[in-house]
C-alpha cells in the first residue's frame, strides 16, 4: 500500500476491492494446484512463536497449532528476518496466451496471491480483507488505489518463480505493498510491483486514516527502513494519469462482468481490470507488440450487474520515455528500447450509463521478442 500520492483524491479513489492487498484466500485467488501465496494486504498480529530457516533459507512462520496442510504444501513461506514472503510458482498451461507465455493477468493474479498468503501468514483475518484485530472491530478495511507492474520478461510455460512481497506504512492514510519476482532457474528478476493502499470504513465506505492502534499491529511485520521495489526517482510509477476525453481512438463498449468475475466479498476482482483496460487496445499492437508497464487508478467500485465501456487513446512516448527506465535499473537485462518500437496508451473504465469513472490506466508496449521455438 503506498501513500496517497495516487494523483487522485480522496473522494474518489477507486475502491477496488482487496484485491491486491491479501487476504487467505483471496479474491481471484490462485486454485491450491501450485502453492498459493499470500495476498497483498498490510499483516495483522498472530500468535507467531519463532521464524526457522527451511528450504535454502526462507523462513517459516511457526504459528501456535494452526498450520493446516495448505501451509505444509505451499512452496513459500516469510524470510528469515520475518519481515517479507517468498513464494515459488510453476507456470501451468491454462496460465499462457498467445504469445506462449505467462499473461499480465496471470502475472497479477499470482501478486494477489502472494500478498494474501503473506497476510495469512502473519495472523492476519482470513475474510478476504486481510484486517487486523482493531480493523475489524471498527468495520475497516484495505481497499486499492494504485497498482502498477512492470515485466521486463514474460515466463513461460512450465517456467518457475519466485516472488517476494512484504509491505510498509506510507503516510496517515496509506500503506503500499511491492513485489519482485525472479527467474528461479537464473535468477533473474523478470518484473516489479508496487500498489498502494487506503483504509475505508466497510459501513459507510468512506476513506479514514490510519489510527495508531492499527499501525501498530501491522507495522511489526514491515521492513525497519523504507524498502522499494521500483525506485522512484524518474519512475513511471508515479507519473500522473491524465483523463481521457472523447473520442477515444478505440473502445470496447458494453463489457458485464461474470459470475467468475467477482471476489469473495462479492465485487469485481481487481485483475478482471486490467483485462477490461486490454480488451480496448487496437488488435495491431496485440500482434506485434508486448505489454511492458501497466498503471492503473482505482477510483469507484464495480458491482456484477454494471456495464462497463473501456476506452484507449494513444499518448504519444516524450523524450523522457524514449528509454524505458524498465532496462538497466530496474533489473532488466534486455536492451535499450528505440523510441520508434514503444507505444504507450491512456485507458478509461467508465460506467456505461452516467459515464462514471471506475479506473483509469496507462500502459506502455515493446516490439514482441523474437519467438521461442519448441
Amino acid at each position: 500500500m503506498l501513500k496517497v500520492s495516487c494523483n487522485v483524491g480522496m473522494d474518489q479513489i477507486a475502491l477496488a476491492q482487496c484485491g491486491f492487498l491479501g487476504r487467505p484466500m483471496p479474491l481471484p485467488a490462485f486454485t491450491p494446484r501450485r502453492n498459493p501465496a499470500v495476498s497483498g494486504r498490510p499483516l495483522s498480529k498472530a500468535p507467531v512463536l519463532a521464524v526457522v530457516s527451511d528450504r535454502g533459507g526462507l523462513g517459516r512462520a511457526i504459528v501456535s497449532g494452526s498450520e493446516s496442510l495448505a501451509d505444509r504444501l505451499r512452496l513459500g513461506s516469510l524470510t528469515e528476518n520475518g519481515l517479507s514472503y517468498k513464494e515459488r510458482f510453476v507456470v501451468r498451461s491454462y496460465e499462457v496466451g498467445i504469445n506462449k507465455t505467462a499473461t499480465v493477468e496471470t502475472i497479477a493474479n499470482l501478486l494477489q496471491e502472494v500478498g494474501c498468503n503473506h497476510a495469512q501468514s502473519v495472523g492476519f483475518s482470513t475474510d478476504g480483507f486481510a484486517t487486523t484485530p482493531t480493523m475489524r472491530k471498527l468495520h475497516l478495511i484495505w481497499v486499492t488505489a494504485r497498482m502498477h507492474i512492470e515485466i521486463y520478461k514474460y515466463p513461460a510455460w512450465s517456467d518457475v518463480v519466485e516472488i517476494e512481497t512484504w509491505c510498509q506504512g506510507d503516510g496517515r492514510i496509506g500503506t503500499r505493498r511491492d513485489w519482485i519476482i525472479k527467474d528461479c532457474a537464473t535468477g533473474q528478476v523478470i518484473g516489479r510491483a508496487t500498489s498502494k493502499w487506503v483504509m475505508m470504513n466497510q459501513d459507510t465506505r468512506r476513506l479514514q486514516k490510519i489510527s495508531d492502534d492499527v499501525r501498530e499491529e501491522y507495522l511489526v511485520h514491515c521492513p525497519r527502513e523504507p524498502r522499494l521495489a521500483i525506485p522512484e526517482e524518474d519512475s513511471s510509477s508515479l507519473r500522473k494519469i491524465p483523463k481521457l476525453e472523447d473520442p477515444a481512438h478505440s473502445s470496447k463498449l458494453g463489457l458485464v462482468p461474470r459470475r467468475a468475475d467477482l471476489d469473495m466479498n462479492q465485487h469485481v476482482n481487481n485483475v478482471t481490470y486490467i483485462g477490461w483496460v486490454l480488451e480496448s487496445i487496437p488488435q495491431e499492437i496485440i500482434d506485434s507488440h508486448e505489454l511492458q508497464t501497466i498503471t492503473l487508478d482505482y477510483r469507484r467500485e464495480c458491482q456484477h450487474n454494471d456495464v462497463v465501456d473501456s476506452l484507449t487513446s494513444v499518448e504519444p512516448v516524450g523524450e523522457a520515455e524514449a528509454v524505458s527506465k524498465l532496462q538497466g535499473t530496474n533489473g532488466s537485462t534486455a536492451g535499450v528500447e528505440k523510441k520508434e518500437d514503444l507505444r504507450q496508451f491512456l485507458h478509461l473504465l467508465r460506467l456505461s450509463g452516467d459515464g462514471l469513472e471506475i479506473n483509469r490506466g496507462r500502459t506502455e508496449w515493446r516490439k514482441k521478442p523474437a519467438r521461442r521455438c519448441n
